[in-house]
């Protein structure tokens, strides 16, 4: 196996971005606050129309009750209209503010009979519709260029005509109007609006404490959460228990809770790939350090050069240990190291690396061969990581080397099986009885009665790196061997098609 101390893929961990960093607090804040905000002014503009519609009403009443009275002073007297008023009644008439109350009474054919003769007269209704008597109108008008509200009605100096004339025939009708200027309502309106507006300064900064008080309150589960994380030790990875925290955050304790998990899984490999380093390389170390001591002992240049031929032979088995744990690290971390996966074509990834085993298998005095699918145009592809798959096959190949006596042969195949793509690597060795092909995938496990030397890693890296890329493994005895003695070994990958291509084989 070529040594290869390549460092295991980390993922970038880029600098966080301040810009994009923001308070849920304030958030939440702003989303409740900016419409408070918006709907304040809005509603200043409503009470203001509400209060000058309150504003109006009693002063129009006051205006329907002057022209009732007035009316009652228009009469006809020997067939001449009458309506002047005396001073009293002016008085009354104009008791609450001389400059702001306008009267005028006119007579059926429009001449004038008391009152202010600039008071604008009704404007002619639309279609040509006669006046209707009785009825009190109101309108909004000007005088001297000063706003007016004018209430106006018509009296009836016949009341009999209505059953002595014809249809067609209008009866004498009386002009009636009181108006006066809008100060007073504008008054009115604008202390109603203080007294709804004012209150409303002292309550909005009570709004927004209780708002601020009311998030602090709502927001305290996660300065809890805050805390209960941080005082945990270093190494507590356990879950947080979601009864604690509110309904709303237990989507989001889910999702850390599945984070420690990982984490804990992760951490758990990196203890385990420690824990196994150290185990294994005691043995190489020790041997070392023995054939060292020993070589410094001896005198005798053959006794020197023997203990460093064993001082060279446990080096390169430290290297072989430490690349293969190396080679497993990697295989674990697969996942995390974010690898991508690219169609390839598997009979050359096999192809070349049986060549880099070739000279090995002349050690061996071993026959290795590679056989490539029966049809030589067909492209047997898959998903997956070339180095990782080149590494598996190397693996393999180092075992069934490793266990094939000299003269036996070895073989790898390519071939595929409906859309599936199967990679078989066939030696001729002592086999694997069935019992035991559930074990030979763990780590550091060794076979009882076999004196092959090896660390017991390389067909965990086989598996590692085969479940990585979805294939399942298989051993059979081979098929072509004809030794009772050495039945050999088949083991067969099964990879799943790429993506996109339909698998028929379900």
């Amino acid at each position: 196996m070529p040594a290869s101390f390549e460092p295991l893929y980390v993922p970038p961990n880029p600098e966080p971005d301040e810009n994009i960093r923001h308070s849920l607090f304030g958030e939440i804040l702003d989303w409740m606050l900016a419409p408070l905000l918006l709907l304040w002014p809005m509603s200043i503009a409503i009470t203001y129309l509400v209060a000058k519609s309150i504003a109006n009403q009693p002063f129009d009443d006051a205006l329907e009750d002057r022209v009732t009275v007035l009316g009652q002073q228009i009469r006809t007297v020997d067939g001449k209209t009458v309506g002047q008023l005396r001073t009293a009644g002016r008085d009354i008439l104009r008791a609450d503010d001389v400059d702001s109350v306008y009267y005028l009474l006119a007579g059926p054919d429009g001449e004038h009979l008391d009152g202010d003769r600039d008071l604008p007269r009704p404007r002619a209704n639309r279609a040509g519709e006669p006046a209707r008597s009785g009825t009190v109108e109101f309108r909004n008008d000007t005088i001297h260029g000063t706003p007016i509200r004018v209430a106006y009605a018509y009296v009836n100096l016949d009341p009999l005509h209505e059953r002595t004339a014809s249809p067609t025939q209008t009866p004498p009708l009386a002009l009636v109007q009181v108006a006066e200027t809008l100060d007073k309502r504008a008054h009115l309106a604008n202390e109603i609006i203080k007294g709804v507006i004012l209150p409303q300064f002292i309550i909005l900064p009570v709004i927004l404490a209780l708002v601020w008080f009311a998030l602090s309150r709502g927001l305290s589960p996660l300065a809890e959460l805050q805390q209960r994380i941080r005082a945990r030790p270093q190494d507590d990875l356990s879950p947080i228990d979601p009864r604690q925290v509110p309904e709303e955050i237990s989507p989001l304790v889910g999702s850390f809770n599945d984070m420690l998990e990982r984490l804990g899984k992760t951490v758990e490999m990196q203890k385990r790939f420690i824990a196994d380093a150290a185990h294994q390389m005691k043995t190489p170390l020790a041997g070392m350090r023995m054939q060292s001591e020993l070589a410094l002992r001896e005198v005798d240049p053959a006794e020197i050069h023997r203990s460093l031929e064993q001082l060279a032979k446990s080096s390169e088995s430290a290297t072989r240990l430490i690349n293969q744990l190396l080679a497993l690290a990697r295989a674990e971390n697969q996942p995390q190291a974010g690898l991508a996966f690219d169609e390839i074509d598997l009979a050359t990834v096999a192809r070349e690396t049986v060549q880099d085993w070739v000279q090995a298998s002349f050690a061996h005095q071993i026959d290795l061969g590679f056989e490539p699918p029966a049809n030589d145009d067909e492209r047997v592809t898959i998903a997956g990581q070339p180095l990782m798959l080149r590494e598996m096959l190397s693996n393999l190949i180092d075992n069934a080397l490793r266990y094939t006596p000299p003269g036996g042969s070895v073989t790898v195949r390519v071939r595929s099986s409906g859309e599936h793509a199967l990679l078989e690597v066939e030696d001729t060795g002592p086999g694997i009885a069935p019992t035991e092909r559930l074990h030979v995938f763990e780590r550091f496990y060794r076979i009882l009665g076999s004196n092959t030397q090896g660390s017991g890693l390389g067909l965990a890296i086989v598996r590692e790196i085969a479940q990585q890329h979805g294939a399942d493994i298989d051993i059979f005895n081979n098929p072509r061997s004809v030794s009772p003695r050495f039945p050999g070994s088949l083991f067969r990958l099964t990879f799943p098609p790429p993506v996109g291509q339909p698998d028929h084989a379900d």
